[in-house]
């Protein structure tokens, strides 16, 4: 049975939710915490500091951290290391990570370089970083190493351009050219979900050699192209009463624009294909015509409409992320046919019931999040 882990890669120091959600997971049971120093600039770390300062310091003791970096030619592993430690307040972590490695396969086959081509440099980066990894264990500021991917699973992403079973042989020549006994490879990530489970491959591979298996995106998953959340939202009780209030008080020349904008979003709230879609055309096309007719009017009637504007918002995001699941459960029901639960708890079923899963990745950002995450399904 797997275990969940917290993700932090939408962490941030700046949101006391975030902070109060990183240590309910902590005294809450929660082993490890996945991190880099890439996330959010290193806030995501600075909220890790946060959260086991306001602890007791057994809790730091415990919970594992694995912090991430990503493949540069120029890269500097042990700058990258330091700054993480410094930003955590720490003298070592559990795991350091090679992360986000496809991008130089889609960079290579950008360029149009041959297969073999592409292997032999994929190796000669692997092997690399992964010298450099056992020199830097030496100095006892991380016990061991990984590889990690986010965007592809690393089964698909090295089966097809570096055979994942090539990673142990790389680390045991790294391992002895920096003269120790053995290696330190330790750990890989990937995404695994319900929908997406070509990794499970990678995960029996991995565990059959010893190495332990995180996966990411457990309720993300790519479909045909798209990516579904597999979560399921209720409708909101609020959104009709703050539809029909805006359209009122819309309802005039001056503000007839929005009017129209309102109308048609209602019309319109089943077609988005995700939310984050509306998100996008929120911020890039209705956010600046709102601004505009807001500015026409005086400043204790722009203060009443701000707020109209907020609560319609809100809850209209509410039920696009209902007609979202809607459409997500309909469309990937085959998926799910087997299990009368919700889409998020059938897929977190899913994964905690993968023998060849150690940890699975989840980014709770909320308190509630993490009440939900780690009750029992």
């Amino acid at each position: 049975m797997a275990n969940f882990a917290f993700g932090t890669q939408k962490i941030s120091q700046h949101n006391l939710l975030h902070i109060q959600a990183l240590k309910e997971a902590i005294t809450s049971g929660v082993e490890l915490i996945d991190t880099s120093l890439e996330y959010l600039d290193g806030s995501a770390l600075r909220a890790i500091n946060i959260a086991f300062r306001e602890l007791d310091d057994n809790y730091k003791d415990r919970v594992k951290i694995v912090a991430k970096f990503s493949f540069k030619e120029d890269g500097d592993i042990a700058k990258n290391l330091e700054a993480t430690l410094k930003e955590l307040e720490v003298d070592k972590i559990d795991c350091f990570m090679l992360h986000n490695l496809e991008y130089y396969l889609l960079d290579a086959i950008d360029k149009e370089i041959p297969k073999d081509d592409r292997l032999d440099g994929m190796n000669k980066i692997v092997y690399k970083v992964f010298l450099e990894l056992e020199e830097e264990v030496k100095n006892g500021k991380f016990n061991s190493y990984g590889i990690s991917s986010e965007n592809f699973s690393l089964n698909h992403a090295l089966e097809q351009f570096l055979p994942y079973e090539d990673l142990l042989d790389l680390a045991s020549m790294a391992a002895k050219d920096a003269g120790n006994n053995k290696h330190s490879f330790s750990t890989i990530e990937f995404p695994l979900n319900i929908v997406e489970r070509d990794g499970l491959r990678c995960a029996s591979w991995a565990k059959e050699n010893g190495l332990r298996v995180l996966t990411s995106r457990p309720l993300n998953a790519i479909y045909k192209a798209k990516i579904h959340r597999l979560a399921e939202y209720g409708e909101s009780d609020e959104y009709y009463h703050n539809l029909n209030e805006i359209l009122e008080v819309c309802d005039n020349d001056t503000l007839k624009p929005l009017y129209n904008l309102f109308d048609e979003l209602d019309s319109s709230k089943h077609k988005f294909g995700s939310v984050e879609d509306y998100d996008r055309f929120l911020y890039t096309q209705a956010i600046k015509l709102i601004k505009e007719k807001l500015a026409l009017l005086q400043e204790y009637d722009q203060d009443t409409m701000i707020t109209l504007v907020d609560n319609f918002l809100r809850t209209y995001r509410e039920m696009v992320l209902y007609e979202c699941s809607k459409k997500t459960k309909n469309q990937l029901s085959e998926y799910f046919q087997d299990c009368d639960l919700s889409m998020q708890e059938c897929s977190l079923l899913f994964l905690k019931e993968q023998k060849d899963v150690d940890y699975i990745l989840v980014g709770m950002r909320k308190p509630s999040y993490v009440a939900e995450v780690l009750a029992d399904i």
